[in-house]
């Protein structure tokens, strides 16, 4: 009989790394540059933790800002380096990236369309299971977003929000039926819950 793994399926942004607010733009977003990139405190302890119980760590993320035309594909590239660089100085790693570069109204060609792979459609995290035999009943999918736990409960996984609970986003979970299974306030405390 074939075994097969489980996962902690990561967002990126939020989860990972810090947001980055464009006062220019009046949005909160993605780091478009790799300067901007700042890891999050005890990220790389925390995915360590995962490690010794098991689980495999596979980051799943929506990047449109190449499609958006906020940065090219060498940047882009250049951040997932960083990333991985950061990561190493803690002696962490992911076992796997999938990414979504897709956007419905992206700004380059042939990055507009509307695909399977953008969260909240669990595209991303199929792919992922059935590629690295992942156990999707057996994994969790961590984020800082409701299209994060909507993906993750459409693939079929247990699901953690990253932030503080507030009225409004109760309100927007109860509406879009993307209640999570836990909120944690960090991703070193995510660990503590599921090692519960």
């Amino acid at each position: 009989m074939k075994s097969y793994n489980k996962a902690i399926f990561l967002d990126r942004d939020g989860v990972i790394n810090k947001l980055i607010y464009y006062q220019e733009h009046g949005i909160i977003d993605s780091p478009f540059t790799v300067e901007q990139y700042e890891q999050l405190p005890r990220v790389g302890e925390a995915i360590k933790e995962f490690h010794v119980m098991d689980y495999l760590v596979v980051l799943v993320s929506n990047q449109p800002g190449i499609a958006k035309g906020h940065y090219i594909a060498e940047t882009f590239e250049k951040i997932r380096e960083k990333m991985k660089q950061e990561l190493g100085k803690e002696g962490a790693y992911l076992d796997g990236e999938y990414y979504c570069l897709h956007h419905p109204e992206a700004a380059v060609d042939g990055y507009r369309t509307v695909c399977e792979c953008r969260k909240p459609k669990p595209g991303l995290l199929i792919q992922a299971s059935e590629e690295m035999q992942i156990d999707l009943s057996k994994s969790w999918m961590i984020g800082d977003g409701l299209t994060d736990i909507i993906a993750g409960k459409a693939a079929g996984t247990k699901t953690m929000l990253i932030g503080n609970m507030k009225c409004e986003l109760c309100r927007m979970m109860d509406e879009q039926n993307a209640r999570p299974d836990a909120v944690s306030s960090d991703l070193i405390r995510a660990v503590q819950i599921i090692a519960c």
